[in-house]
C-alpha cells in the first residue's frame, strides 16, 4: 500500500465511518491486512483483480450491494443492491460480523469476526487496496479468470453431472450446512471458480483440493450444468 492510498484510505474511510457509523473505531489498515489474508482463498484485491470464488474487492466500499459485473450473486444480496443497498462501513461492519446473519442466502462460508475493531481493521484495508468505488477499477472492465472462463466456454453434459456428483453430495446436502453448504441451483461460474481454486491450490482443503485435481475441464464443466438444474 503506497503511502498516498493509505492517506486517502485513512480519510475516506474516516469519514464513511464518521457518516455511517459512528460505533466504528477508524480502522488501521496495516494491522487490517493480516486479517485480509483468509479471505485471499476466494476474492482477490488491487492491481489485476478478478473474480475467483467470491468476486473481486475493488472499489467495495461504495458499491451497490450484489453488484459486480460478471459475478453472480445470491438473489437476497442482488435484491439488496437492487432496492439501493451499499457496502459502506455500516453495512461491511453487519455482514462481516456474521455473513448469514445479515444475509441468510448468501453462499459465502464464514462466520464472521467477533471484534468490531478488526472489522474495522479489515475494512480499511480493504479500502486502502481496492479504493473507493469511484476510484476502483471499471466494473465493466472487470476480467474473468481465464481458467475459469475456458471451462465456462464449455457447454456442460448434465446427464455425465449426474453420474459424477455422487462425490459431491456425500458431503455437500441438498439442505445445505453451516460449513458445508449445498451447491444445488449454484451458477457455473461461482461452482467453477471453486473448483479450480482448489484444483490449483488457491484455496485449500485437502480433500477439496484432492478430488479437484482428479478432474479435467470436461467434468467440471459437467458438474457445473448439471448443479446448475438441480433443484
Amino acid at each position: 500500500m503506497t503511502p498516498v492510498r493509505a492517506g486517502l484510505a485513512a480519510f475516506a474511510f474516516a469519514t464513511l465511518a464518521a457518516s455511517t457509523s459512528p460505533a466504528l473505531g477508524q480502522g488501521d489498515p496495516a494491522r487490517g491486512e493480516p486479517l485480509y489474508r483468509p479471505c485471499r482463498a476466494c476474492h482477490m484485491i488491487g492491481e489485476g483483480a478478478v473474480h475467483r470464488v467470491g468476486p473481486q474487492l475493488n472499489g467495495l466500499v461504495g458499491r451497490a450491494i450484489g453488484a459486480a459485473p460478471g459475478y453472480e450473486f445470491s438473489d437476497d444480496l442482488a435484491q439488496a443492491g437492487a432496492e439501493g443497498a451499499v457496502w459502506n462501513a455500516e453495512t461491511l461492519d453487519r455482514f462481516l460480523a456474521g455473513p448469514r446473519d445479515y444475509f441468510p442466502g448468501t453462499r459465502m462460508v464464514f462466520r464472521g469476526i467477533r471484534s468490531e475493531q478488526d472489522r474495522a481493521d479489515l475494512i480499511a484495508y480493504m479500502l486502502a487496496e481496492g479504493g473507493p468505488a469511484e476510484e476502483g477499477a471499471p466494473l465493466a472492465d472487470v476480467a474473468v479468470d481465464p481458467e475459469v472462463a475456458a471451462i465456462l466456454a464449455i457447454a456442460g453434459d448434465v446427464p455425465y453431472g449426474e453420474y459424477l456428483s455422487s462425490e459431491c453430495t456425500a458431503c455437500h446436502q441438498a439442505d445445505g450446512g453451516s460449513d458445508i453448504p449445498s451447491i444445488r441451483g449454484l451458477a457455473p461460474s461461482v461452482f467453477i471458480a471453486g473448483l479450480v481454486a482448489y484444483r490449483n491450490g488457491t484455496r485449500e482443503h485437502q480433500v477439496m483440493n484432492m478430488v479437484s485435481r482428479r478432474l479435467g475441464d470436461e467434468e467440471i464443466a459437467a458438474l457445473a450444468a448439471y448443479f446448475a438444474s438441480a433443484e
